[in-house]
């Protein structure tokens, strides 16, 4: 028995879309979170980025092993070149990749109300914050501390893996 073009369309569209769905939440959440590290270019540092711009969502352990333990993305984004079945160890026998903010399963809930960056008290906050506070945020970033660099063409190719593609120089 074969089957038709529908028949395996309505198999794996589904199970693609949730897969996505699970997926770009995973990364969300680990990225926006309250505290995260959001810097300038002259003052954004690689490490610094690396550890305090993920979160450890610290996932119930059958979701760490059903997602291949991405939520020590921490440590990915310091060396991507360490298999997911050594993160756990690296986790637990580097006391500081475990200073960094953990998020649970709960915390997590909250991640998509937080939108805008605050300067102030550098975090992500939410608009829940009314009328004066949102609209102090929305203004126009000052010109003046504004800057930009040139990006290496190296940074599109998979074969450079430096820290020097991230240094403005």
């Amino acid at each position: 028995m074969t089957m038709g073009l529908q028949q395996f369309l309505m198999v794996q569209l589904p199970v693609i879309l949730i897969a996505t769905s699970i997926g770009g939440w995973l990364f969300y959440v680990q990225h926006q979170f309250e505290d995260t590290y959001w810097q300038h270019q002259n003052h954004w540092k690689f490490h610094a980025a690396g550890l305090q711009g993920s979160s450890y969502y610290d996932l119930p352990k059958l979701l760490q092993w059903l997602t291949a333990n991405i939520g020590l993305h921490h440590i990915h984004h310091l060396n991507s070149k360490i298999p997911n079945y050594n993160l756990q160890q690296c986790f637990d026998e580097i006391p500081e990749l475990q200073r960094i903010t953990r998020v649970s399963l709960w915390q997590s809930l909250r991640c998509p109300s937080l939108k805008l960056w605050d300067e102030d008290q550098q975090r992500l906050v939410g608009f829940r914050g009314g009328v004066k506070e949102t609209r102090a945020l929305l203004s126009p970033y000052p010109a003046e501390r504004m800057g930009s660099y040139e990006v290496s063409t190296k940074v599109n190719s998979p074969a450079y893996n430096g820290t020097d593609l991230v240094n403005p120089g």
